[in-house]
Formats: structure tokens, C-alpha cells, sequence
């Protein structure tokens, strides 16, 4: 007995009305995922807030909340959400406002892993936004207190609670104490 999976596209999954649940498209598949907890939240926080305001400080582009879409591949459609995301100003003006999900992988992609989370399948995630064009992806653990930076498929850096994370030429002069992004506040 053969199995049909019916693929949707990305402009199908835009139109999915409002069910409580995050959705992403994998090469036209898609993948229901259940709200974030309280911690993932908070975590997010964490790392977003003081990314933003240094982001508009300096006017270096536009950062996105948890969950924006962003369209990595076509035909079939992928359409992954980080949970902290950054495009630089010029891509921005390249592209200007977009209302469905923005085209291609932003400079920075962040992904906190949720409790029922695989790490294969984050680590899997964060080729993919690479692969798509990303310069930097974070991978924050919180059970580990580990924070996981890719560059590429071989430049990949481990910090610990004792270590800074520095975002370097991806984003010029912002970095966070590894420990104020599990912090307590």
C-alpha cells in the first residue's frame, strides 16, 4: 500500500489560520510544533532584548521575534522559524517590508532547544539555515548551559557559562556573557 503525503507550499502555509501551534515547512512537509515553555521563553528574552537594542543603536539592521518565517528553499518549500533572528540594513533595504516570510536565511539564526527538542534534529536545523545562507547560527542548551556557535560545517565553537558570545563581523560590536543568557531575572 503506497502512502501519499501531500506537499503544501510556503504561501499555503502563510494562509493556515491560527490554531495555537508554530508550524514550519520541511521540503514541503509540514511540521507541527508545540508552543514554547516558560524557560524557552525566558531564554529568548534574554538573548533578543539586549540584541535589539544594540541592533538599533548602532542601526545595524532588523531583528525578529521568535517564529518568523523565513523561506529557504523552493520547490519543494522549506520555511524554518529561529527563535531570535538578524538581517543586516542592506539586506533589509534590498528587500524591503515583507508581509509573507522573508526570502532566504537571515545573517544570524538563534534556536533554543526545547525540552522535547532532539539535538540531532537542531543540529540538522542549523546546517540547514548555513546552507541557506546564514553567517552565524547560535544553538542555545539550556540543560547543559551550553551555548553551540556555527560558522560552517567545520568551524564550530562550544561555550560554557564562563565564556562571552561574540557575534564578530555578523553583528560589529555586540557580544552577551554566556551566563546572562540562563540568568535568573
Amino acid at each position: 500500500m503506497t502512502t501519499t503525503i501531500q506537499q503544501i507550499t510556503a504561501e499555503d502555509l502563510f494562509r493556515i489560520p491560527n490554531d495555537g501551534f508554530c508550524y514550519e515547512l520541511i521540503q514541503g512537509e509540514l511540521k507541527k510544533m508545540s508552543p514554547p515553555g516558560s524557560q524557552h521563553g525566558r531564554i529568548i528574552m534574554n538573548i533578543s532584548a539586549p540584541l535589539y537594542q544594540h541592533v538599533r543603536k548602532k542601526q545595524l539592521g532588523t531583528v525578529y521575534a521568535a517564529e518568523t518565517g523565513f523561506k529557504i528553499t523552493s520547490n519543494p518549500d522549506t520555511v524554518r522559524a529561529p527563535d531570535v533572528a538578524f538581517v543586516s540594513r542592506e539586506r533589509v533595504r534590498q528587500v524591503g517590508d515583507i508581509v509573507g516570510y522573508w526570502p532566504g536565511a537571515p545573517d544570524l539564526a538563534v534556536e533554543v532547544i526545547s525540552p522535547n527538542d532532539v539535538y540531532t534534529e537542531v543540529e540538522e536545523k542549523a546546517f540547514d539555515w548555513l546552507e541557506a545562507g546564514a553567517q552565524m547560527v547560535i544553538v542555545v542548551n539550556p540543560p547543559t548551559q551550553v551555548v553551540t556557535v556555527f560558522r560552517s560545517r567545520n568551524d564550530i565553537v562550544m561555550l560554557t557559562k564562563n565564556d562571552a558570545l561574540e557575534t564578530g563581523d555578523v553583528i560589529p560590536g555586540w557580544s552577551i556573557a554566556v551566563n546572562d543568557i540562563f540568568a535568573l531575572q
